[in-house]
Order: C-alpha cells, then structure tokens, then sequence
C-alpha cells in the first residue's frame, strides 16, 4: 500500500535526508511489486511550497527517485505511491499542492464522476487523474468556505464522502509550514504517530528511521536536540511511544508542537468497500508492501 510519513519540528526549521525508494534486499521483497512514483513536500524559510517528485515510469525516473533528498523545513510530507487511480506521470504523484498546503493520501475513493459533478467549479483545482486530488480539491473548498480552518475542513470534506461515496480508506497527511494534520478512516489501514522529545527514549539521538519494506527512510541529526511529532503509516523503529491513531482521528500539531486528537468521524463509511470490491489495480495497490 502507500507509504505515508509526515514530520513536524516547528517552530525550528530541521535538516533531514530522506531516501524515498531504497531497493528491498530479501529476495521475498523483491517478489512484490514495485511502487509507482515518490514524492517530499516541505517549505522554504519564506513559507514557500516546495515538491519534489516522481513518477515510476521508466529507469530514468526509479534512479531519480533512489537518490537522496536533503532539505531544511519545520515541516515535511514524503509519500511513495502505488497507484489505484489515475496514469503514472508526475501530475499524479504525491503530494499535491493547493493553496499553500501539501497533502498526499493513502487509500482507493470511488464515484469519482459524483465527486466532480459535487466540485462543480472547484474541480479546476486538480490537475491530473487521481481520487486523491479530488479529495484535496474538497477539503481546499471546505476549508476556504470555513475561513482557513484546515481542520474544519478536513472534518467537512470526509464526512460528506463517508457519507455519499464508496470508500476504502480516506487516510490522509497534511502540512503548512508549520502546522501538520493528519487523519485515520476507517480502520482499513493503519497510522501512528510519535510524540519524539529532543534526542528521543533515550535523550541523546538523531532521528533515523527506516520503514521495514525498504521503501523509506528519514535521517535528521538536530533532533538529538530538539522535539518532533512523526506521523507514519508503520513504526519506523523500535520507541515504545509509537501510538496506533483511532479509526476517525484527526491529529493536529500546532506550531509548537502542541498536538490536539478528536475523533471526527465516528461511524463507518455508509458505503464501505472490501479489496474484493475494487479493480485488480487499486486492489493491488492496498496490499503491496
């Protein structure tokens, strides 16, 4: 399935080095299918949107994606992609931007065509194919309609989908440069979050965490002094403090780091779908690893 992972350091801007796409070792690994595109969002000192992606179209762009990426932010947003909608070009690769924000999406939407007719002007927003933009176009709208609250419009956003459209999952993280929010629904795939103090259980080091599929990896030095919240769709090493969110919860962290959770979502999808339900491709991109 997609890997999500959303980090948050703020106010203090953070070095870090993500590797997006390492090459499985095991040979049990390396059976399963490969992912379809990678992606890192962060900001500039001024607040400028920064993404930096690729599809996993061609050899030209895998070795593109292996390379590492060194940023500085309070904030970052990395995604690796199996695609479940929409063609694999970078218009369709995660995250995406609108309005100042960065989002990338882990999970399969369907009715799409009701979506769009519910958009209705809004629908100029998305520029590729992906349930996922849609999505964001929605919770842009929303959180437009609600003055700027992001969280409102989250909230907005994926009740009316639990409520009108076919959904697997609507797992979802979103940053500005310096808040982060992040939402589980339903319970179809997991999402942790880390409250990491400065050094981490044991005071005293860096951040490196590695995904156990050999897809994603993050390194940053300063937070051996200094707090982060870490969102991941795994735990990514071995801290006792990774917390499993509820189906329905949504996360904020604040520009202090101050974390907020309520469960916004209470009830299922009115109409829930099963891997049996959805087209082989989707299917087969919620179980990948």
């Amino acid at each position: 399935m997609c890997r999500l992972f959303g980090l948050s350091s703020a106010p203090r801007r953070t070095h870090a080095t993500f590797w997006l796409l390492d090459a499985p070792d095991s040979l049990s690994l390396q059976s399963l299918r490969d992912p379809d595109g990678t992606g890192l969002g962060y900001f500039s000192a001024d607040g400028t949107p920064h993404v930096d992606k690729a599809p996993i179209a061609a050899y030209a762009d895998r070795a593109f994606a292996e390379d590492a990426r060194q940023v500085e932010s309070a904030t970052f947003l990395a995604h690796v992609r199996y695609a479940s909608t929409g063609s694999l070009d970078a218009r369709n690769t995660h995250p995406f931007e609108q309005d100042g924000r960065l989002f990338a999406h882990n999970g399969v939407i369907e009715g799409l065509d009701r979506l769009d007719d519910h958009l209705g002007e809004d629908r100029a927003l998305v520029r590729g194919d992906t349930d996922s933009e849609r999505f964001f176009a929605l919770l842009t709208r929303e959180t437009r309609r609600h003055g700027g609250d992001v969280a409102a419009g989250i909230e907005q956003a994926t009740r009316w989908i639990a409520r009108n459209l076919p959904v697997f999952a609507l797992n979802l993280v979103l940053i500005t440069p310096d808040r982060l929010w992040a939402l589980r629904y339903p319970a179809t795939h997991e999402l942790y979050v880390l409250q990491r103090p400065a050094g981490g259980p044991y005071g005293s080091r860096h951040l490196d965490h590695s995904g156990s599929h050999g897809r994603m990896r993050v390194h940053a030095a300063p937070l051996a002094d200094r707090p982060a919240v870490v969102v991941a769709s795994e735990r990514m090493d071995d801290n006792p403090d990774w917390r499993l969110m509820e189906p329905g919860e949504l996360l904020q962290v604040g520009a202090d780091l101050h974390t907020t959770r309520r469960v916004v979502l209470p009830d299922p999808p009115a109409h829930p779908l099963t891997l049996d339900d959805l087209r082989p491709a989707a299917a087969a991109s919620q179980q990948a690893a």
